[in-house]
C-alpha cells in the first residue's frame, strides 16, 4: 500500500533527523569503554561531541544557501555520503585523533538534516500548524536517541563498539535512499510557488538581510543554550555520570538513557497542543527553560543523590527540554518565505555553536576539576548557561501562534 505524500514526508523527516540524533547521542553508552580503548581521558567525550557540532556550525551558512537555492531534497541527499563515511571512520579509529576527525566528517554529513525538516514543514504547513508539525518530526526522531541507549549498548555488547558504529554507517546509506524516494520539496496538491533564481551574490545579500531581522538576537540567545544543555547531558555526560557516581554497567546506563529519550518524546508530543492552548511562545519557553535550569542546579548541588533521585532528575530534565522546537517556530515567524532556509539555518547557528561549546567547556571542567567537584561544576555550568540564555530571550517580544 502506497503511503500518502504527507505521511511519506513525515516518515522521511523523522528517519533522517532520527539518524542525526542517533549519531549525536551514540557516545554516552559506550563512552568509558571507547575512551579506554583509544587510550584517552574523559575529555575525549566532550571533544568528540564538540567536533561533531563544530562541523554543523561551519556548514550552516552554506546549507542555508543550498536549501533555498537547490532545495532540501538534493541538499540532504548529497550530504549522505560524508555522513556514512564519518560513521564508518569511527569504527576504524586507531586513536583519539582519528576518532575526532571521523566525528567531524559525520557532523558535516548531518549538517542539513534538522534544517531541511524546518524548511519542509514550513512549506507543507503554516501558522499554528508549524510547531505541531515540527514537534511530531522531532518527537519521532527521538527514536534515534532511544536507539543510542539500550539497543546500541546491546549491539556494542554483541559486535563491539567498532562493529556497532560500522552498522550505523550502513544504516545512514539506506536512509539516504528512502529520503530520495519519499521527499518532495513542495506538496503535490498545490502549485509550487514561484522562486526566482538567485545569483550567489543575491543569495549572500539575502543572508545579510536575515542577520538584520528585528527580534533575532533574543531568539539566538535562547537557542544558543536551550537544546545544547540537554544534549550535552544526554549525549555526553549522563552515561559517565551514572557509571562513576552510581556504578551502573552499560546495560543499566542504556536503560536510563532510553527513559530520558522517552521523556523527551512525551514532551515534544505535548508541547504543540500546549502552545496552541496558551497562545504564547515566549512564556511557554520561559517556564520550561526555568524548570530545566532548576533541575540542573539540583544535580549540581547534590553531588551524590540516591540513584532513584538522580534518574528522576535526568528524566525530568529531558521532559522539560522539549521547548527548543517552540524557539525554532518563533524564529521561523521572523522571516519571509523566500528566506526561510537561510533564516532557519541562521537560528540554528546559535544551537550548533552552543552544542559545540558546552560539551567542550564541560569536558574541560570534568578533566581539570579537583576530586569530587567534576559533576557539580559540569551541571552547574549548564544551569548557569541556561539562565543567561533565558535572560537574553526575555528581552524579545512574544510571537503567538495565532
Amino acid at each position: 500500500m502506497r503511503l500518502a505524500p504527507a505521511t511519506q514526508l513525515l516518515a522521511a523527516l523523522a528517519l533522517m533527523t532520527g539518524a542525526s540524533q542517533f549519531h549525536r547521542a551514540a557516545l554516552g553508552v559506550v563512552g568509558p569503554e571507547l575512551a579506554a580503548a583509544l587510550d584517552a581521558g574523559p575529555g575525549l567525550l566532550g571533544a568528540a561531541n564538540g567536533a561533531f557540532f563544530l562541523a554543523l556550525l561551519l556548514l550552516q551558512v552554506p546549507v542555508g544557501l543550498a536549501l533555498d537555492r537547490i532545495g532540501p531534497r538534493r541538499t540532504v541527499a548529497w550530504l549522505a555520503l560524508p555522513a556514512a563515511l564519518g560513521a564508518l571512520g569511527q569504527a576504524l579509529a586507531p586513536d583519539a585523533g582519528w576518532f575526532l576527525a571521523a566525528r567531524f566528517v559525520l557532523g558535516l554529513g548531518c549538517a542539513a538534516s534538522f534544517m531541511a525538516s524546518v524548511v519542509l514543514c514550513a512549506r507543507w504547513h503554516a501558522g499554528p500548524g508549524l510547531t505541531t508539525a515540527l514537534a511530531r518530526v522531532f518527537a519521532l526522531s527521538q527514536g534515534g536517541i532511544l536507539l543510542a541507549g539500550a539497543p546500541f549498548a546491546a549491539a556494542a555488547a554483541a559486535f563491539g563498539w567498532r562493529g556497532a558504529y560500522a552498522l550505523s554507517g550502513l544504516l545512514s546509506l539506506g536512509l539516504a535512499g528512502l529520503w530520495w524516494v519519499w521527499v518532495r520539496d513542495d506538496p503535490p496538491d498545490r502549485p509550487a510557488p514561484v522562486r526566482p533564481a538567485e545569483t550567489l551574490l543575491g543569495a549572500l545579500r539575502g543572508q545579510l538581510t536575515v542577520w538584520k531581522t528585528p527580534g533575532l538576537p533574543p531568539v539566538l540567545a535562547m537557542h544558543l543554550v536551550g537544546y545544547a544543555a540537554m544534549a550535552t547531558v544526554i549525549a555526553v555526560w549522563a552515561g559517565p555520570y551514572l557509571s562513576e557516581v552510581h556504578g551502573l554497567a552499560p546495560g543499566p546506563r542504556g536503560a536510563v538513557l532510553f527513559g530520558m529519550g522517552l521523556a523527551l518524546v512525551a514532551g515534544l508530543l505535548g508541547v504543540g497542543p500546549l502552545e496552541r492552548r496558551l497562545n504564547t511562545r515566549k512564556w511557554l519557553v520561559a517556564g520550561m527553560a526555568s524548570g530545566a535550569a532548576l533541575t540542573l542546579a539540583a544535580l549540581a548541588c547534590w553531588p551524590q543523590p540516591p540513584l532513584a533521585v538522580a534518574v528522576t532528575l535526568l528524566v525530568g530534565l529531558c521532559l522539560l527540554s522539549c521547548y527548543p522546537v517552540v524557539v525554532v517556530a518563533h524564529g521561523r515567524s521572523l522571516f519571509p518565505d523566500h528566506l526561510v532556509g537561510r533564516g532557519a539555518t541562521t537560528v540554528n547557528l546559535a544551537q550548533t555553536l552552543g552544542s559545540a561549546a558546552l560539551p567542550a567547556l564541560t569536558g574541560w571542567a570534568v578533566a581539570f576539576a579537583p576530586a569530587g567537584a567534576a559533576w557539580p561544576i559540569a551541571f552547574g555550568t549548564l544551569a548557569l548557561a541556561l539562565l543567561l540564555g533565558l535572560a537574553g530571550y526575555l528581552t524579545g517580544r512574544d510571537a503567538p501562534p495565532r
